[in-house]
């Protein structure tokens, strides 16, 4: 009976890994003592489950695998979600900033892929965006510039978020509901005049 619980436990841990998870950077780190330095390791890590939710997690250890999981760890607890549009770009452009690091994104047409520095590359590879230019201005510093894509993504809003905001229909929002009627007037009217 102890035996098949505890293949049910193992078999539980390896369906839930369903996020993905990307080593941004990994750091040497330093800390003087009496007796001289103590050497420890810093990791920089994304995680996402390619649908729409993206976290990011730092953690510091002796060894590197350690740092890792902590990292790993810290970064599940931290995710967020996105909507995205047709589950592969951006609903509108947008800019984020944390500190030095500035990041501006935009939506691209189908076919474009991820047009995006190394450290947003990651944040967007674990978001499940397929088609998206990004550009990083000011600083090269992992953290900031993942923190300021991550500022940025917080702002994004689809039109289903605009419209239940403003107690409107999706339809009104995307003008949809107005453009066939409204198209058809206008010639006619410069007609007669």
């Amino acid at each position: 009976m102890a035996r098949d619980d505890n293949r049910n436990r193992g078999r539980d841990r390896d369906e839930t890994p369903e996020f993905a998870d990307r080593l941004v950077a990994i750091n040497r780190v330093s800390k003087t003592v009496k007796g001289g330095k103590r050497f420890g390791f810093a990791a920089l890590v994304v995680v996402g489950d390619q649908k729409g939710r993206v976290g990011f997690g730092k953690g510091k250890a002796k060894e590197v695998p350690e740092a890792i999981r902590k990292a790993t760890e810290q970064a599940k607890r931290q995710m967020i979600r996105v909507p995205l549009r047709e589950g592969r770009t951006l609903h509108h452009d947008m800019k984020g900033r944390h500190g030095a690091g500035k990041v501006v994104m935009r939506t691209a047409p189908q076919g474009t892929g991820i047009i995006a520095g190394g450290p947003m590359r990651a944040v967007f590879e674990m978001l499940g965006v397929q088609d998206v230019v990004a550009k990083s201005v000011g600083t090269q510093n992992p953290y900031n510039m993942i923190r300021a894509t991550m500022d940025g993504l917080t702002h994004q809003s689809s039109p289903r978020m605009v419209a239940q905001r403003r107690g409107k229909k999706v339809a009104d929002i995307l003008g949809k509901g107005d453009a066939p009627t409204a198209a058809p007037e206008a010639p006619a009217e410069s007609a007669e005049a």
